[in-house]
């Protein structure tokens, strides 16, 4: 099915600006123009894309059609390269997770020439953007490739359960006991972040539900143990110079948490983000475990 570019780059235009207004002035067309090629993409296709409002979000099937002209405006931006042609540069939409982006991720992306729309999830769930049709490569905790994807083993996230020195004396000067872990308050990024809890399930054998703070940041979650809130596991690389400036306390040195990562991209434009897969691919084996 053909669609006209023009009231796709206006779909586009009102999704990720958030209104009709902005998309104008983007598209240096008038209001009026640009909610009439959403009304005449959505007679064509028969239902409605957008959700009106402040902002303006998409339907399932408007995030789909949208993500269906981003992947054709990477395939023909990818073209002009080869070509030697000049083209604006093509948005890719991603799903990341936040611990890769704040440890290894963002290197790969310098010098890549597009631009990125990120999606934060948790890596256990970023896989669903991809089945959604909602991102066209995410990092995911799932080999397993997702339909009509390709899937590449990037390495392993090490994780260490740290907290201050002072929260592990008011806590755990008995050792660290199911029991006590059990009413120690605990850091959780948010309500899908399960790693504390597959933590506490493998090294004490039972479903522990501690009293938890939710702090979806990963520079504060670190500052977070390091100021007392609470116990948390934070990649490695983040907490390494706190525990050796003694900051923070690992509480079970000797059981890190091991996170598998892949990175995952829809078969449609994996030629076109064959420059980026390799980025991707080199600077995971630089700073994740093999």
């Amino acid at each position: 099915m053909s669609h006209d570019p023009a009231q796709l780059a206006a779909l586009d235009a009102v999704l990720r600006l958030g209104s009709f207004d902005a998309a104008a002035r983007a598209l240096h067309v008038t209001p009026s123009a640009v909610s009439q090629r959403i009304k005449a993409l959505e007679d064509r296709i028969g239902t409605a894309l957008i959700v009106r409002g402040t902002p303006c979000n998409a339907t399932p099937a408007g995030m789909r059609l949208a993500r269906h002209a981003s992947d054709i405006a990477l395939l023909d931006a990818a073209l002009a390269r080869d070509l030697a042609l000049p083209a604006a540069p093509a948005r890719l939409r991603l799903a990341v997770n936040a611990d890769s982006l704040a440890v290894w991720f963002l290197p790969a992306l310098a010098g890549q020439e597009m631009l990125f729309d990120i999606a934060l999830d948790d890596e256990s769930h970023s896989a669903d953007w991809l089945r959604r049709g909602e991102v066209s490569a995410a990092i995911t905790a799932h080999g397993r490739a997702v339909q009509g994807c390709d899937s590449h083993a990037l390495g392993q996230m090490r994780y260490i359960a740290t907290c201050a020195p002072a929260f592990h004396a008011a806590h755990f000067s008995g050792g660290v006991t199911a029991e006590r872990l059990r009413h120690a308050p605990m850091l959780q990024f948010n309500a899908k972040d399960t790693l504390q809890h597959d933590w506490l399930r493998r090294v004490t054998g039972s479903a522990l539900a501690p009293p938890a703070h939710r702090l979806p940041s990963s520079q504060g979650f670190v500052e977070a143990a390091r100021l007392g809130l609470g116990w948390g596991l934070n990649p490695e690389v983040l907490v390494s110079g706190a525990i050796a400036r003694g900051e923070l306390v690992p509480l079970l040195p000797d059981q890190p948490q091991e996170v598998a990562l892949f990175w995952q991209v829809n078969r449609l434009v994996a030629g076109a983000l064959r420059p980026l897969t390799g980025a991707v691919l080199r600077t995971a084996t630089a700073r994740l475990r093999p």
